[in-house]
């Protein structure tokens, strides 16, 4: 191997360029045909209320939390 040249310098500019728009014709590709559709249900979605208690298992630590923390004040006073 060649030793290494420090003033070498390498344009990469239009790969970059054919990368990207690689990119764009794989996406286009991949879209679906109603993507206003799909945005605007990705939206709402996204926007939909979080019901933090919905799953059983963050409401039973919370509880039990609540109740250890509550013996504790109590055995303190």
């Amino acid at each position: 191997m060649d030793d290494f040249d420090s003033e070498l310098r390498i344009d990469i500019r239009d790969r970059v360029r054919d990368h990207g728009r690689r990119r764009l014709a794989i996406a286009r590709l991949s879209a679906p045909a109603d993507w206003e559709g799909a945005l605007r249900h990705a939206i709402r979605q996204h926007r939909a209320p979080v019901t933090i208690f919905s799953g059983s298992d963050l409401k039973l630590f919370v509880q039990s939390f609540l109740v250890c923390f509550t013996a504790t004040m109590v055995f303190l006073m």
